[in-house]
């Protein structure tokens, strides 16, 4: 078990105020690669609470940046901070440091989660149903419409609907469903914190003058076990599976059941089929590979 007073810090919450959370945060060093490591090893094998909390209170930050990506839910931020630190707390806590990887690195899947399932707990998707495409879908519908250019308020027009629902593998009702529970204003990264103005909710995400050494890499790392993760899945496809998958749902410009059915000579409701099996193998299939890595959100 960890401290109390470890508890208390990973626990901290803005409610005195974000600007002055955030800014006491920032007070915590962040770590150099081989002080992690041992910090960690003594945490691991000797439950040395010291070590454990400045592996916290090193990341604390971290915690921040990523709970600011999700101002948009009309939650309190300070809310989503202290359930992001309690990822980070379990984090810690099942942090394998032998294993290779940074803790950032680690700590980011549990953060999500843990933020995600306080997000989901509060819309009450239960009565939209919680399966895992609806839950992509609501996490990453903002995103799809940015890379597409729709607007963020009001319906979307079908084309954009079709192309959003291809991509997340969710159907078209769905997509505008979920598009007009999330329209609304969402919070700028250039609003305000305090009345002179002077302070801005971007000002508090990264360091003055730089992003975070440890956000850089901890991105750069993820973004490189995700890449490994998919070329090792895709091996598990046939050939035709991996050619549809690819043209269907991992180029900017997907190609349309049209084409690919005359490609194969087939019908466009078998080449569906086949990019449905095919996206089915490889979640499945990346899901068992991060879960033997210790890399789930679960």
């Amino acid at each position: 078990m960890m401290s109390a007073n470890l508890k208390a810090v990973a626990l901290m919450t803005p409610e005195g105020g974000l600007s002055r959370y955030l800014s006491e945060i920032r007070k915590f060093p962040m770590l150099a690669k081989d002080e992690e490591f041992m910090l960690a090893k003594r945490w691991r094998e000797h439950q040395d609470p010291a070590a454990a909390h400045r592996l916290v209170t090193s990341h604390l930050r971290l915690v921040a940046k990523i709970a600011m990506g999700y101002r948009g839910y009309g939650l309190p931020i300070g809310e989503v901070i202290s359930e992001g630190n309690v990822g980070l707390m379990q984090a810690v806590k099942k942090f394998e440091p032998d294993k290779g990887f940074k803790l950032a690195t680690y700590a980011m899947w549990w953060i999500r989660a843990a933020i995600q399932e306080y997000i989901l707990r509060s819309w009450s998707l239960v009565k939209m149903g919680t399966t895992a495409a609806q839950k992509k879908l609501f996490f990453n519908l903002r995103k799809a419409k940015s890379q597409i250019s729709a607007l963020d308020e009001g319906d979307m027009h079908p084309d954009q609907v079709s192309q959003i629902a291809t991509k997340l593998g969710v159907l078209e009702e769905e997509v505008v469903s979920m598009n007009r529970r999330l329209s609304g204003p969402d919070a700028s990264l250039n609003a305000p914190m305090r009345m002179d103005g002077e302070s801005e909710w971007q000002d508090w995400l990264a360091d003055d003058s730089t992003p975070s050494q440890e956000t850089v890499l901890a991105d750069s790392e993820e973004r490189s076990i995700r890449m490994s993760l998919l070329e090792t899945a895709m091996t598990e496809l046939s050939d035709r599976e991996r050619h549809i998958l690819t043209e269907r749902r991992l180029k900017d410009d997907p190609a349309t059941l049209e084409t690919l059915a005359s490609e194969y000579g087939v019908s466009r409701e078998r080449v569906r089929q086949i990019e449905v099996r095919a996206f089915e193998k490889l979640q499945k299939s990346m899901k068992a590979a991060a879960e033997a890595q210790h890399l789930t959100d679960a």
